[in-house]
């Protein structure tokens, strides 16, 4: 009940005794992995073992603003500071 109150939950009667239930069912299920013998199991911070893909960042000459925008459907090459593509409005 007091979870409930903490989320702003309104529940019927019948709703919290059946969380109730399911709780205790899921504290009943970790009780049980609690006995699980993991004395010869090394301690883990993921499951997934991850090999390093991220590539080294190297900095490289970008493209021209010509260049970049010369395929643009409808590029904005007005400012001074560089050109810019030219997207359809999405909000109002």
């Amino acid at each position: 009940m007091k979870i409930a109150a903490l989320a702003n939950l309104r529940l019927e009667p019948a709703e919290i005794d059946q969380f109730a239930q399911q709780i205790g069912h899921i504290l009943a299920y970790v009780e049980e992995v609690r006995q699980v013998d993991t004395s010869g199991v090394a301690p883990t911070a993921a499951i997934v073992v991850r090999a390093a893909v991220d590539r080294a960042d190297v900095i490289q000459p970008c493209l021209d603003i010509a260049d970049t925008l010369a395929n643009a459907p409808d590029p904005d090459d007005a400012r001074e500071e560089g050109g810019f593509f030219k997207v359809p409005r999405v909000l109002a």
